[in-house]
């Protein structure tokens, strides 16, 4: 049995494979419509959740599986100081397969340790989201054509960002990869990412203040919200949350070809008038969640039996 609880936790075949899944799914969805008949998809959410959440449902309900599970943590036994390893036993007996989304990290690594069904980590805190980053990569991967060189602008908080953190941890090992990490010096980059993953590999990246300057250079800008429930002191939090607002001006200056993304929600981090710009892929992006979730889920029931 096998669990998903960080990027690297597949090969780069794999990543690939699900791409080529996801992308037949999407061509044929009718050969994929009763592949987890009689399955169930437990959705363990201890922490708000829109799009990950009703992707995760809608994926395994188009496979034409079953869904069951909670949205907020009041709503379970956590309420009462049931521990996460006991959920998740509890929980496998009467699923097949769990996608989880805590706030402390590493509990859906603690999880998968009890668990007797795969286990997703559908986000831990300010740690990891692999399956955000699967998202990304389908997204790059229709939008673009390729997943090697190219110049990724990543934008906002990128230290307590968990999407940003698992997308420069994949995206480094494709080929010819170069990233411009855009923020302020109090949100960026942790240096256990840039150490570990960009140094260690030799991933040439910069590191600005400045997303005017970034953008003429890009292929791929990567937005992000100021996460307020990241921040202890609300006084950081508002002197922080306008630091960087896409607008149709600043698209001026971009490449014809760059696509924006956005993991969601947005605050106002990207105008509404961007929307309309060919360019912006946020919302393409949102629908590639429910496809590439489809794949992992097929993948890791198969790989259950």
């Amino acid at each position: 049995m096998r669990s998903l609880i960080n990027i690297l936790d597949l090969s780069l075949e794999e990543l690939d494979e699900l791409i080529i899944t996801a992308c037949d799914i999407i061509e044929h969805p009718h050969k994929y419509s009763e592949k987890c008949h009689g399955k169930t998809l437990a959705t363990l959410f201890f922490e708000p959740s829109t799009r990950t959440r009703l992707s995760f449902e809608a994926a395994m309900l188009e496979l034409g599986g079953n869904v069951l599970g909670f949205s907020e943590a009041a709503s379970s036994s956590a309420a009462k100081g049931e521990s996460v390893a006991d959920t998740a036993q509890t929980v496998s007996c009467y699923s097949n397969i769990i996608a989880m989304r805590h706030p402390k990290e590493g509990a859906p690594f603690v999880a998968a340790q009890r668990a007797t069904v795969p286990i997703i980590n559908a986000g831990d805190g300010g740690h990891n989201h692999p399956t955000q980053t699967l998202t990304d990569l389908l997204t790059i991967k229709r939008e673009k054509g390729h997943l090697d060189n190219l110049t990724v602008g990543l934008c906002g908080d990128l230290k307590f960002g968990r999407t940003v953190h698992s997308l420069i941890t994949a995206m480094s090992r494709y080929t010819g990869i170069r990233f411009v990490l855009i923020s302020p010096e109090e949100l960026k980059v942790p240096s256990y990412i840039t150490t570990d993953v960009l140094k260690k590999d030799n991933i040439p990246y910069e590191e600005t203040a400045s997303l005017e300057d970034a953008l003429p250079k890009l292929d791929v800008l990567y937005m992000t919200r100021i996460q307020k429930e990241r921040f202890f002191n609300e006084e950081d939090y508002l002197r922080l949350k306008d630091s960087y607002i896409l607008d149709p001006a600043k698209m001026a200056l971009a490449k014809d070809d760059m696509i924006v993304m956005h993991p969601l929600p947005r605050v106002n981090e990207i105008s509404v008038e961007v929307d309309s710009d060919p360019r912006a892929a946020y919302f393409r992006q949102v629908l590639n969640g429910k496809f590439i979730r489809m794949a992992l889920i097929l993948k890791l029931l198969e790989e259950a039996k």
